[in-house]
């Protein structure tokens, strides 16, 4: 789960952080009351949308005090697009608005859960400001990582290792014990996978700030963490992915013409991936689970065929626990429903699998069988030219 930018900045400000002052508006009007929590005459609006690349697009404005209500004005309800949010782009809902900061240098600083090692890795890097995938491909040698062995808390020693690439005075390297120290506890008792500050900054009177903050937090160990999820923002997320929470799905939105039902995330992928080497993209990710009940499958049934681009639709079951039979049902009970007028293959295998073919033959509908994943790709892929 994503948070906003506002948000991750009040939890670093409440775990010792250093943050820029700073107020959330949800309309324009909200300013009037307020702005008088801000000293600065020099003012930052941001635009809290999901997704990075908002100074390209105009989401971020360095302002007078004076100017900061017209401003604000024009930036909601702005349409912001950016590399992250494909071309529909994500409009403005809420502002974020901070004193501005006299930089005289950045830093990029961000730690994670890694997987391959079991540790919590922290990443430095003097190129502070910038895409850090483009700075990891074109000069790999300025991205610094150290790996923690997990425990309570983090000692000064290590802390000293993640920032020495900043060079820090011992008055800055106080405030970055501070710094890891807090991004160390949040992720452990937070269960956030990963926290990013781009850029952490070093103004010119020489203070050490976190001028952007970004978090995301595992969506496995929400139902512990009631405080983070109520930070949720259902306008940042997908309708269809909100509506497949709602019954457990696995569900995510492409931009394919050929909608996917599987059963197991491994199947899943390699099914998206015969669908790509046939020529063709697919619509979404949508795994039904090991377990799913007929009520379920007629759900991620209706889920694909809300997406007007999808022009046909492939399911690939392996039925283990899952069995074929109850998929089967699901299927021609949502097919019926919602009047099915796209192709449809189906590929079954495992677990009661003739039992569930002859519900599909019975049922009165168009449905293509698949002898095997190939044969299932070829021929949804031949249906929908």
């Amino acid at each position: 789960m994503n948070i906003h930018e506002h948000q991750a900045k009040q939890i670093l400000k409440d775990n010792g952080a250093p943050v820029s002052n700073g107020i959330v508006i949800f309309n324009s009007e909200e300013i009037k009351e307020k702005i008088k929590y801000l000293k600065s005459d020099k003012l930052v609006l941001k635009a809290q949308i999901h997704a990075g690349g908002r100074g390209k697009a105009g989401g971020v404005k360095l302002v007078n005090k004076s100017e900061i209500y017209e401003e604000a004005k024009k930036m909601f309800g702005k349409i912001l697009i950016t590399h992250q949010t494909g071309p529909e782009g994500k409009e403005v809902k809420r502002l974020y608005i901070e004193e501005a900061s006299d930089i005289n240098k950045e830093f990029y600083l961000s730690c994670l859960i890694d997987r391959e090692s079991s540790k919590i890795a922290f990443i430095s890097s003097t190129e502070g400001g910038m895409d850090i995938e483009k700075v990891a491909s074109e000069t790999p040698n300025k991205i610094i990582t150290t790996k923690i062995d997990y425990k309570e808390t983090i000692t000064r020693e290590e802390v000293e290792k993640i920032v020495l690439p900043f060079k820090f005075n011992d008055e800055q390297k106080d405030e970055a014990f501070k710094l890891v120290r807090a991004l160390y506890k949040i992720l452990i008792q937070k269960d956030a996978s990963l926290i990013e500050i781009n850029p952490l900054v070093i103004t010119k009177s020489g203070k050490v700030l976190c001028l952007d903050a970004k978090m995301n937090f595992d969506d496995n160990a929400i139902f512990r963490r009631p405080e983070i999820l109520q930070l949720r923002d259902l306008d940042e997320e997908d309708s269809t992915e909100i509506q497949a929470s709602k019954h457990d799905l696995a569900y995510i939105k492409l931009n394919g013409s050929i909608g996917c039902m599987v059963n197991g995330a491994g199947l899943a992928m390699a099914t998206m991936d015969i669908i790509k080497l046939h020529g063709e993209e697919p619509a979404n990710f949508l795994d039904v689970g090991g377990g799913a009940s007929k009520e379920k499958v007629a759900e991620a049934f209706k889920l694909i065929l809300s997406d007007k681009n999808v022009k046909g639709i492939l399911i690939n079951i392996f039925g283990g626990i899952m069995r074929c039979d109850v998929l089967a049902q699901g299927v021609v009970d949502a097919a019926k429903e919602i009047n099915l007028s796209v192709p449809l293959v189906v590929r079954l295998a495992g677990t009661n699998f003739k039992e569930g073919k002859e519900i599909l033959d019975k049922s009165n509908l168009k449905i293509l069988s698949a002898s095997d994943l190939n044969d299932a790709a070829k021929k949804i892929v031949e249906a929908i030219k």
